[in-house]
């Protein structure tokens, strides 16, 4: 026999909601997504979630666990404790359709963006020949389930919505990492467009992308530091700056500090594409937003403050905790779970 144990889970649309109280049955093993679906099963059967696999493969069930960013299939209830209250909350970046789904289309708004793998010139398809050294190193990054748990913790764009249009978050810097990294592919300037078009440096490497992503992959450490790295030595080391000017400028370096400018993007699978065909984010109209289907014109509520001591700084922990994942992004004060008057999603204000 299971025990009865006490959840809230947030209920609406884009237009408002709540959380709601509910009594639900726990059997030993479960996971807080087996719950969901006790859940719609006996008590609210038209309540919105979204899953695929279960197995932690598909990242579709990813919502907020008592103010965690978690994938619902991967989180026990063994991990609470038998009093406590589980809060259940969508995913309080983006813009809320219904319960527990969210619209995430920003984050296949940014894949579109991406420059895709570009083949060498000359080399046939079949004939690709890379060393095993080059595979590994960027095999980890290969593991993204795309559960974008790393963009909706990345308080870049988590607290202020307004970055969203010129910052492309976590999962798509590995992927830019990844292409880089990649010594078969065409294009040259991956660093250059990470830190013009991708927003690079709005990264300030806070580590919470990494702290929430089940695949443990080491998103700042492997990725994004030594992207940042290549950026420097590419834009400020004044011996390639120098040399650049007395021997030769590297390929599309003018092209892409030209203001309103983008560089060709090589297709596989069609022609080229080049600026005025792909007009960038910063230059397109609230309208031309809307038709292509981007929510960024959504009015969202104002995002919770992080927790700081009375100096306005964060606490020592931030910068002095002893492992690869920095502490915690919500604070060393809060506790879990967290009050519902503290909690603040991407949906319309409450009453």
């Amino acid at each position: 026999m299971g025990t009865k144990r006490q959840f809230k889970v947030w209920r609406g649309d884009e237009t408002g909601g709540d959380l709601q109280d509910y009594q639900v049955e726990v059997n030993e093993g479960e996971v807080v997504l087996d719950i969901i679906h006790r859940l719609q099963a006996t008590e609210a059967p038209d309540l919105a979630c979204r899953w695929n696999c279960k197995a932690g493969k598909c990242g579709s069930c990813s919502m907020e666990i008592n103010g965690m960013p978690r994938l619902g299939c991967m989180t026990r209830m063994s991990t609470f404790t038998e009093d406590e209250t589980i809060t259940v909350t969508p995913l309080r970046t983006f813009p809320v359709i219904r319960d527990l789904v969210t619209d995430v289309s920003f984050n296949y708004e940014k894949a579109r963006e991406t420059p895709a793998f570009a083949p060498p010139v000359g080399v046939a398809p079949g004939d690709y020949r890379m060393q095993q050294v080059d595979v590994e190193r960027s095999q980890e990054f290969r593991k993204c389930i795309e559960c974008f748990l790393c963009q909706n913790t990345c308080h870049v764009v988590r607290d202020h919505d307004e970055n969203k249009k010129a910052f492309s978050g976590p999962r798509y810097f590995i992927r830019a990492a990844e292409l880089d990294m990649h010594p078969l592919d065409a294009q040259d300037d991956r660093k250059t467009y990470a830190q013009q078009h991708q927003g690079l440096g709005y990264c300030n490497i806070t580590k919470c992308c990494t702290e929430v992503c089940p695949e443990h992959i080491k998103i700042t450490d492997n990725a994004i530091i030594p992207m940042k790295e290549r950026v420097v030595d590419r834009k400020y080391d004044p011996l390639v700056w120098l040399g650049s000017k007395i021997f030769r400028r590297h390929p599309g370096d003018d092209e892409l500090s030209q203001a309103g400018e983008r560089h060709s993007l090589v297709n596989p699978a069609g022609p080229v594409m080049r600026g005025e065909d792909l007009p960038d984010a910063h230059e397109r109209t609230e309208e031309q937003e809307v038709e292509r289907g981007v929510n960024w014109h959504r009015q969202l509520a104002p995002a919770q403050l992080p927790a700081v001591g009375a100096n306005g700084r964060l606490g020592v922990s931030e910068a002095a905790f002893d492992r690869s994942g920095a502490a915690s992004p919500f604070g060393d004060d809060v506790e879990f779970p967290m009050p519902p008057r503290n909690l603040n999603y991407a949906h319309p204000d409450q009453d």
